[in-house]
């Protein structure tokens, strides 16, 4: 959503959400390939999963954020970032406790790390 023109992020929250979009999309093709290879589906996007992770936005919490812009969407897109990146850590962590796989534990490392420096960087934009 950052990177829409139309939404009139700045400069700061486009330039994040074009670093979160290159570290993310490695990690949700290595987990695609995964699910492929072990013969389970993807998840269907056009679900609303705003029960099934913290931090997910509802479809209609999606559509309010896409009807502001500039500053008021800044701030929106930071608080829904913060709250979902806290959400994947959960996640992580429960991997973490509860997976088998070496290499899925890798990653749940890997994005724990990664999204605790995002949400550091995220709270230095809030105003």
């Amino acid at each position: 959503m950052a990177l829409d023109p139309t939404l009139m992020a700045s400069e700061q929250v486009k330039a994040l959400a074009s670093q979160i979009k290159n570290a993310q999309d490695p990690e949700i093709d290595l987990m695609a390939q995964w699910l492929d290879d072990w013969e389970q589906p993807l998840m269907d996007m056009s679900v609303d999963h705003s029960m099934t992770m913290e931090g997910m936005l509802s479809i209609d919490e999606l559509g309010a954020i896409g009807q502001m812009n500039g500053e008021e969407f800044d701030q929106a897109w930071i608080g829904a970032m913060i709250a979902h990146h806290k959400g994947a850590i959960e996640m992580a962590d429960t991997v973490k406790a509860e997976g088998e796989s070496a290499l899925v534990q890798e990653l749940a490392d890997a994005i724990i790390q990664a999204q605790k420096s995002e949400i550091d960087t995220l709270e230095l934009l809030i105003k």
